[in-house]
């Protein structure tokens, strides 16, 4: 099966949003979308694709920004690690620090455990738990591809010092995935390039 990733760089903090799908079937999953839901609704209709799950690594307020609205648009549910729920709790508290206006939290219709996998027809979603940037970040596989979230950057990590995160905890994440991910799968971090185990075991300084 042949997935398909496309990246969109959304909002003030330059996130990636992403659209998931295979050559088979014209559902797709929508991935951390964190604003600007024109955009991504334009390169839903662009590629005639047809969303059927939103599905998160985390809840911070720069990954979750346009949920509300893409729910509404395509009547889909929203999928969130159950270990979330504070951080989406405070998600209009995080946009008055960072000089935003508030706007309607989103709801979650399943909240996920640490189950191995999501299933949506042809779509499977492996789901791998990392906490330490958030207690329940989760980085989605999907036939080869690793969404990160912001636990894994090209040459860097995600912080730990906002609420919820925790830096020995996110190293032994980084552990875990180091010794379970293949070297060759595409990595798709929520911030800058993709990139892959087998560079950041060269590059990246957290996991030297």
């Amino acid at each position: 099966m042949n997935t398909h990733v496309l990246s969109l760089v959304t909002g003030p903090f330059q996130e990636n949003a992403f659209l998931a799908w295979n050559d088979s079937d014209p559902n797709c999953i929508i991935i951390d979308p964190g604003d600007d839901s024109e955009k991504i609704i334009q390169e839903i209709e662009t590629h005639n694709l047809k969303p059927i799950a939103i599905v998160n690594t985390h809840a911070h307020l720069d990954h979750i920004g346009a949920v509300d609205s893409l729910k509404d648009h395509y009547q889909i549910p929203f999928y969130l690690h159950q270990d979330e729920s504070d951080i989406l709790e405070n998600f209009n508290i995080s946009r008055q620090f960072y000089g935003l206006s508030p706007q309607a939290v989103p709801k979650v219709d399943f909240w996920f455990g640490d189950e191995e996998e999501l299933s949506f027809g042809k779509i499977q979603i492996g789901l791998f738990k990392t906490p330490g940037h958030t207690p329940g970040g989760t980085c989605l596989i999907i036939d080869g591809h690793v969404f990160t979230g912001d636990t894994l950057f090209h040459r860097s990590i995600g912080r730990t010092d906002l609420p919820g995160g925790d830096f020995e905890t996110l190293h032994s994440s980084l552990k875990k995935l180091v010794l379970e991910i293949p070297d060759t799968f595409i990595l798709h971090p929520g911030h800058g390039p993709d990139t892959t185990l087998a560079v950041e075991k060269l590059e990246n300084p957290y996991l030297k």
